[in-house]
Order: structure tokens, then C-alpha cells, then sequence
């Protein structure tokens, strides 16, 4: 497990500035070509197997399949989506990856169509197991990777019995929180409520973590999570069209399941604002950082699925489908998949207060800004989970019904396209980089496989 001084080191090398990407927002792409100059890695190649289109220079390998058989005798789920990355022991890089889905999905079950693999697994390590008709198929499955061979040398189920889950995010702490996109209806032969957090510690050697409930983080269709690594505070994302920014103050920094309060975002000074756009008129303009506010949210295991509607009505703002996060350069980043005039997507970033989590915040404010909003699919069509790169670039998976891209950002506010999928529909999700640098992994959540990407990442243009 990483430490709090190795998270922090390589943490600095992921928060390089973003003074200037702000300078996209709202511009059309000619803007960025006009002055002729190519930014990011060069035009993509064809891949001559179907797959992946990349810049010269750059290679990729494809693994770890849906319905392949892994170390433990499972078969890789489906619907791989969020990840990230972790050291491993003698240079490996342990990978934890989500699969969003759903118990009646038993093609892409770990246990076989028929859960003829079922009784390989130890039942009280299951959170929901459907009373042995039907169990929850989604959870999380962890990689051991080997960079320098750049191949796959293990994979195994590390959490399992949760449904849909969808994205998450690393913590300070070494840990990876996955987190359940929670239906409205519940699963049909659910044991339990869903709708939860739940920490997953990375380790080479197969086996399931204990499957504990984050209640106190909320139950609602959760996708990502961001950590400030100075307060400890978590910021959480909703996957709705009329969602919340959730913050969790943890009773114990880097302890989540000792419990703690759970906030909503709101503007100061604006009862529930609309960050959405969706207007001719944008209620949110790009560029202006607000100061905000946060307020208490009560009853927040609420079986009713009604957060959302009590933390508006108390004048929490509204965000357009929050989707993925990422600490970096002292903020957090968050990806708004439908939002903007064109309803092509957002990116917002908040900075928090000195004074983050206690009385002394009204002091000096934490702040929200609409970092960037292109309405030009050309540059950005539908953005969902981001990272931040070694070399200070936001990094963008898109999920659109037509070709999705990795899109990157540079700190001047330049957009490039680091890869292309080749088919059209087949959803980018869980980029991250290997604790080195030296690869960049993503999914391709259908049909379902993981890829390493390797090329000369130092070699970005301007």
C-alpha cells in the first residue's frame, strides 16, 4: 500500500498547471487551428487490427477479456469501466477495475451464464448474493501487470456481490473506492439495499476483500470520487441529470468506514443554481469562480433514492450527470457528461478553502468554476471519467454514441486526440497511468477488454 509521502510524491507529478484551459471554453475549433500549429502527438494511424487508432510512435496491448478464465477460476466480467493504478511489488503495476453490471446480465457473469462457477468463491465474502438465484455480478477485479514485458501476468475477482458499478477513484491512502450506479429499482432477487461505497486495497495475491458498505458516504447512483489529500475530505459525483456534488468529511482522514457527515454543494448567494447551461442564455458562466458553500444532509441511507431532491430543495446546486473525478494542482476535477448549451459535456473545478471541513471556511471560501464547456463535438463529445497525466495534461474518456476518443487538454487550453477507437458506440472508461509513467490504461467497456498504451509521451507538441 502506498504511503501517505509516496502518495504525495507521486501525486506532484500530476498537478502541473491548468491556468490556461479555461481559455477553450466556448470557442469553436477554428480557434485552435488557425495559427496553424499541431498540438498533442500528430494525426492517428489506421490500426491494422481493428482496435485502436493511435499516433505514430505509439503501440498498445489488448487484454484480460470478458469471459476469459482468470487466476482464480472466475471468468472475467463484463462491462469493464473504471479503474486505476497502483504499485506493485518489484515494479508491477496492480490495476483495480470496476464492472458495471447488472445480476440479470449472467453473459457477462464471473461465475458462468448459468453460475455453474458460483461455489468456487466464499459466500460470506459476497455482499449480495441474490439468494443463491440470481447474485449481483458487478464488484471489481484486480490486475498485476508487468510494465517492462508489457504483458498481463494475473487476474482475479477482489470485490464482489455489488451491482453496476460504475467509477470510483484512488485515495491518498493507497485504496481504491468503487462505486455503485445505483437503479431505481432495486435488482430482482436483492438481498440488500445498493447504492454504496466500497474500498477495495489493492494486493498481487487473489482473493475477495470484505465487502463493507460505505453508508455514511450516502446511498444514491454514484460514479466517481476525487480525495483532497490535505483535509481528507471526499468529493463524490451523481449520475443524474439533475445530480449533486456530495462532500464526505470522514470522523478519521483515511479511515472511511469509522463514518462521518455527509454535504451538498451549494453557491453562495444562489438558491439551487443551475450549472447545467442547457439554455440559450448560460445561467454559468465559464471562467468565474464562485465561492461556495456546503450544507449538512441528513437521512443519507435513505431507501427512497431521494437525496438529490431534499439537497436541491434546501438550495444545493444541480449538475448535469456528474461522471468521473480526479485530485490534481490542489483541486478537484469533475466531469459533467451532458452538460453545456450543446449538452456535449463540461469540466468544473473546485478549490477548496485552506480551512476545508471546518468551522473557519467562511473565512476563505472554497471555489467552483466552470473550467471549461466547448459546445463543438469536434473538440469534446460527451466526456465521462478523467485523469491527469504525469506531464500535467487532462486526459478525457469519451462515451458517445458515435467514434469515442481519448481527448487530451495541455495547460494552455489546446485540445488533441491521444487515440480513436476504430468501431462507433464502444464507450472509453478507468484511463490512468502506471505508477511510472511510462503506460497509459483504458477500457473498452464492450465487448469488454483493458489496454496498455506505450509511446513517447514526452514527445508532445506544444
Amino acid at each position: 500500500m502506498l504511503s501517505r509521502r509516496s502518495f504525495l510524491q507521486t501525486a506532484a507529478l500530476y498537478t502541473a498547471g491548468f491556468a490556461g484551459l479555461r481559455a477553450l471554453a466556448n470557442q469553436p475549433l477554428a480557434t485552435y487551428l488557425a495559427s496553424g500549429t499541431a498540438t498533442g502527438y500528430g494525426p492517428l494511424l489506421a490500426d491494422p487490427a481493428g482496435l485502436l487508432n493511435l499516433p505514430e510512435g505509439f503501440r498498445y496491448t489488448a487484454f484480460s477479456r470478458t469471459g476469459e478464465e482468470m487466476d482464480d477460476g472466475l471468468l472475467v466480467p463484463g462491462n469493464h469501466d473504471g479503474m486505476a493504478a497502483f504499485p506493485g511489488p518489484d515494479g508491477r503495476t496492480l490495476l483495480v477495475r470496476n464492472h458495471e453490471l447488472e445480476s440479470s446480465w449472467t453473459a457477462k457473469s464471473p461465475y458462468g451464464e448459468k453460475n455453474e462457477r458460483f461455489d468456487k468463491i466464499d459466500r460470506s465474502k459476497v455482499y449480495d448474493a441474490g439468494h443463491g438465484r440470481l447474485p449481483n455480478i458487478g464488484g471489481t477485479t484486480t490486475l498485476v501487470f508487468n510494465n517492462k514485458l508489457q504483458k498481463l501476468e494475473g487476474h482475479f475477482l477482489s470485490l464482489a456481490g455489488t451491482v453496476r458499478n460504475c467509477a470510483g477513484g484512488p485515495t491518498p491512502w493507497g485504496t481504491w473506492v468503487t462505486c455503485e450506479e445505483v437503479n431505481l429499482l432495486p435488482e430482482p432477487d436483492a438481498e440488500k439495499l445498493h447504492g454504496y461505497n466500497f474500498e477495495v486495497v489493492p494486493s498481487a495475491t487473489p482473493g475477495l476483500v470484505d465487502p463493507v458498505p460505505l453508508k455514511a458516504m450516502g446511498r444514491f447512483r454514484h460514479e466517481a470520487i476525487a480525495v483532497d489529500p490535505k483535509s481528507g475530505a471526499v468529493y463524490e459525483t451523481e449520475d443524474l441529470g439533475d445530480g449533486l456534488l456530495y462532500r464526505f468529511l470522514p470522523k478519521t482522514p483515511g479511515k472511511l468506514a469509522d463514518g462521518g457527515r455527509l454535504q451538498s454543494l451549494v453557491v453562495t448567494g444562489q438558491k439551487t443554481a443551475d450549472t447545467r447551461n442547457w439554455t440559450e442564455t448560460p445561467n454559468f458562466p465559464v471562467g468565474q469562480p464562485v465561492a461556495v458553500t456546503w450544507i449538512d444532509l441528513d437521512e443519507v441511507d435513505s431507501p427512497d433514492n431521494d437525496l438529490r431532491h431534499r439537497g436541491a430543495a434546501a438550495g444545493a446546486a444541480v449538475f448535469a450527470r456528474g461522471e468521473g473525478a480526479w485530485w490534481g494542482n490542489d483541486s478537484a476535477y469533475f466531469a459533467m457528461t451532458n452538460g453545456g448549451r450543446a449538452q456535449l459535456g463540461q469540466v468544473f473545478r473546485y478549490r477548496p478553502s485552506p480551512f476545508e471541513g471546518t468551522p473557519r471556511e467562511s473565512e476563505q471560501p472554497a471555489t467552483l468554476e466552470l473550467f471549461c464547456e466547448p459546445n463543438d463535438k469536434e473538440l469534446l463529445s460527451n466526456c465521462d471519467n478523467v485523469v491527469v497525466a504525469p506531464w500535467g495534461d487532462l486526459i478525457l474518456c469519451e462515451d458517445t454514441k458515435s467514434v469515442c476518443r481519448l481527448i487530451g487538454v495541455t495547460p494552455s487550453g489546446r485540445l488533441y486526440v491521444i487515440a480513436s477507437n476504430v468501431e462507433v458506440g464502444r464507450e472509453l472508461a478507468g484511463a490512468c497511468f502506471s505508477p511510472d509513467g511510462t503506460t497509459l490504461f483504458v477500457n473498452v467497456q464492450h465487448p469488454g477488454y483493458t489496454l496498455a498504451i506505450t509511446g513517447p509521451w514526452d514527445k508532445r507538441r506544444a
